[in-house]
């Protein structure tokens, strides 16, 4: 899918112009200087201009700085005195009609303020996310009210704002169909759902307390109005445990998957935080633990070894690795050990699991995370 700033290189390609600076220091310490430079004219603030002499810096088309362009870009204000060569509105006639990311705030008299607080920050953070790729505008958030104006911080002018409800956003912007990210869903999220125009991505926090398992309500609503709903979850290796719950960072998996084409599993690494990460790790260890008992005491055993593949797929540190194992109340041995512990033990069944049973004269006594 082409991005804002594909559509603004080649258009300045299409002039020949293969490198922009600016008239200002504005944009020197930018991460992404030509997409701010693309979002600056998108949003009617300036243009690029032909400019008689060259700029002190400038960049090529890639973002890499060169010594200095004969185009540039500068506030509208100066359209007066150079010749524009890219303004706003032949900006906006170029793109492509991009999909609406909707945040339903139906629910929000749901949320304690601190909730509600959160959430508004999540917005916020979403539209940030989008900027990067997009404009922004294709942020929706609907059943907008008076509470939400007051605590939202972020461009509410620069994203869709809406009073009213979903339903009604979708039918005047003539969506009949849209897919709803829900965890509780039977379905993943995959390509052949990147065609749809709209998708919901969020406005609750359902997975635990009074709201848990809201988000398919959802659904219910969209459907009785006649919208047709595809409800999808993402996942990270078949399981939504380790899916980062924000909205902001869910947006950021789907946009990795649509625009930068990667695959669901290193989309869900590139945005996890390793809270999300242990969450899952607390699921995935206890798999692994053999029970050992050593003189009659019981001990619960996994690998060292398992830290090396598992952080290849979820952003743990050695330091959470070492905290997950505390709360299991698990010990991490070398698997060399483990496989010596293994030829001194005999199995037995006790209260219908299997143990490993070990003399305390035939091995030194186990010590917790050594």
């Amino acid at each position: 899918m082409k991005t804002l700033i594909d559509v603004f290189r080649e258009v300045l390609l299409e002039r020949g112009i293969k490198s922009v600076g600016a008239l200002s220091k504005r944009f020197r310490k930018s991460r992404d200087r030509l997409q701010e430079i693309a979002l600056e004219v998108f949003n009617g603030k300036g243009a690029v201009f032909h400019i008689p002499e060259k700029t002190f810096i400038a960049w090529d088309l890639e973002g890499n700085r060169v010594e200095g362009s004969h185009y540039a870009y500068a506030p509208l204000c100066m359209a007066g005195k150079f010749e524009m060569v890219l303004g706003p509105e032949e900006l906006h006639s170029k793109l492509p009609e991009w999909p609406y990311f909707i945040i339903d705030l139906y629910h929000w008299d749901r949320h304690s303020q601190r909730e509600k607080g959160r959430l508004c920050l999540q917005v916020n953070l979403s539209y940030s996310v989008l900027r990067r790729y997009f404009t922004g505008r294709e942020l929706a958030v609907t059943w907008i009210n008076d509470e939400f104006r007051r605590m939202f911080n972020g461009p509410l002018n620069r994203i869709t704002p809406y009073d009213g409800p979903t339903a009604e956003f979708l039918v005047e912007k003539g969506i009949t169909e849209v897919v709803l990210l829900d965890p509780w869903a039977d379905e993943v999220l995959s390509g052949k759902d990147f065609d749809t125009k709209a998708f919901i991505i969020g406005g609750i926090v359902d997975t635990s307390g009074t709201k848990r398992k809201t988000t398919p309500k959802i659904a219910e609503e969209l459907e009785k109005a006649g919208i047709k709903v595809r409800r999808r979850k993402i996942v990270l290796k078949g399981d939504v445990s380790g899916v980062p719950n924000r909205i902001n960072r869910i947006l950021g998996i789907i946009l990795k998957m649509i625009v930068e084409e990667k695959d669901m599993d290193e989309a869900v690494y590139e945005m996890q935080e390793p809270r999300h990460a242990r969450w899952r790790l607390r699921k995935e260890l206890p798999k692994h633990a053999i029970r050992y008992k050593v003189d009659g005491r019981p001990y619960r055993v996994v690998e060292r070894e398992l830290f090396d593949y598992y952080s290849s797929w979820l952003k743990i540190r050695p330091e959470d690795f070492m905290k997950v194992l505390r709360e299991l109340d698990l010990i991490a041995l070398d698997g060399r050990r483990i496989h010596h512990l293994n030829k001194i033990s005999n199995v037995r069944i006790i209260n219908g699991k299997a143990y490993r049973i070990i003399l305390l004269k035939k091995a030194a006594m186990l010590c917790y995370n050594c």
